[in-house]
């Protein structure tokens, strides 16, 4: 069986890594308004509160790892002592690439590890939005030892540095997703492949996109009546079963094109399509461009 997870971090290419550490003593709110990166951030010594747009505050204690996929404006505010109302601090840039936050000087109460990414993928807010929106892991050496290392070669210049910057952040990206317990998430891909009855299908798909599938066909896999595989499908991953295969078909189809597979052929039977035709016009009506014109497109760009 394939690894969903895997397959949709490797597909989104997180690239370009700029990471730092944070010292702060005394009050300090941090505003991040105009973030256009993937955050995470590592508490490696005391505590703070972060506010996420659209969420309830969160308290970060010093082992816990937050990963924040979408791009959303955040705070980060001291506990002890609490921010005053209307207080923004700015980080000064210090020796050996440590900023301090707070009082300038005096010892260090808050240490942080923070990190920023993007995604390389032309799809990555589809692929995003199969993921959860924030993750908060508690006690992980792993993620910290992770994102560490993300640091040190992110700082060096050594040779092949972004490919190993990049297969890095894949790995810190699927330890983070897999060591969070997603039971009461919202729906998405890691609710789903939790579910007994529903990872079974979505690693059916994932194995073989080339298979007809059918609703009947994922139902049996699920060991569901039809109408209760679909109910509960649409519930827990957010999207009807087939408009999920739908989607990730053209993934890889868009995939391949940029890859520069130019066989429509071998195009259409690798991701279940009986014809060219059909994959033609399932390709023209999914992405608004024929996947000829699609090809012509990201080769000018």
């Amino acid at each position: 069986m394939a690894d969903p997870l895997s397959e949709v971090i490797s597909l989104l290419r997180p690239t370009a890594a700029y990471s730092k550490l944070a010292e702060g003593s005394g009050a300090f709110r941090v505003c991040r308004d105009d973030v256009n990166a993937v955050f995470y951030c590592m508490q490696l010594c005391g505590r703070v509160r972060l506010d996420v747009d659209g969420k309830p505050p969160v308290v970060l204690n010093a082992g816990d790892f937050v990963l924040i996929p979408t791009v959303a404006a955040f705070t980060v505010s001291s506990m002890d002592p609490p921010a005053p109302s209307g207080l923004r601090t700015r980080p000064i840039a210090g020796e050996n690439g440590v900023f301090r936050i707070g009082l300038p000087e005096g010892p260090v109460e808050v240490q942080q590890l923070i990190g920023h990414f993007s995604f390389a993928s032309p799809d990555a807010d589809l692929l995003v939005s199969l993921l959860p929106d924030m993750v908060i892991v508690g006690g992980e050496d792993r993620l910290a030892a992770l994102a560490a290392l993300v640091r040190d070669e992110a700082r060096a210049d050594r040779p092949a540095g972004d490919v190993v910057v990049e297969h890095l952040l894949q790995v810190l990206l699927i330890e983070a997703f897999r060591s969070t317990t997603q039971s009461g998430a919202t729906s998405g891909l890691l609710r789903g492949l939790a579910d007994a009855r529903i990872g079974p299908t979505l690693r059916a798909m994932h194995a073989a996109p080339d298979h007809l599938w059918t609703v009947p066909d994922l139902a049996r896999e699920a060991g569901l009546s039809r109408s209760a595989f679909f109910t509960r499908f649409n519930r827990i991953v957010g999207v009807p079963p087939m408009g999920y295969l739908l989607n990730w078909r053209m993934t890889l189809a868009k995939h391949m094109l940029r890859a520069g597979e130019r066989n429509i052929a071998n195009i259409s039977s690798n991701i279940g399509y009986g014809s060219t035709s059909a994959f033609s016009t399932a390709f023209t009506r999914h992405v608004g461009h024929s996947p000829t014109r699609y090809v012509k497109a990201v080769a000018a760009e």
